[in-house]
């Protein structure tokens, strides 16, 4: 069953991992929006080291605000959105905002 819904507010958890995985370094320890549930799927990490891939593991397509992953960096619009596919073990509640916090509010 899926922890977390449409519109919840995510955070990609920042550990740090020498094996394989599929969450981008640059949206760990980042606030995002959950946008849609995409499924429930082997798990990856485990099978990328001959596993069964069991139990499956909920699949996210998570927004980030663009401004939010490069600052100031980025040029292009405030309402820009980069999205990612992330598996349940790799996200957490992130709460409400806190005020002047950049993350992907609407």
């Amino acid at each position: 069953m899926a922890r977390f819904r449409p519109g919840d507010r995510v955070r990609v958890l920042p550990n740090v991992v020498d094996t394989h995985h599929r969450t981008p370094a640059y949206v760990k320890g980042r606030v995002g929006r959950v946008h849609a549930l995409s499924g429930s799927f082997h798990d990856p990490e485990d099978r990328a080291y001959g596993g069964s891939g069991l139990p499956k593991r909920e699949l996210y397509l998570v927004g980030f605000g663009m401004r939010s992953l490069w600052g100031r960096r980025y040029r292009g619009g405030q309402k820009d959105r980069l999205l990612v596919d992330i598996y349940e073990q790799w996200l957490e509640p992130a709460g409400q905002p806190i005020e002047g916090q950049v993350d992907d509010e609407r």
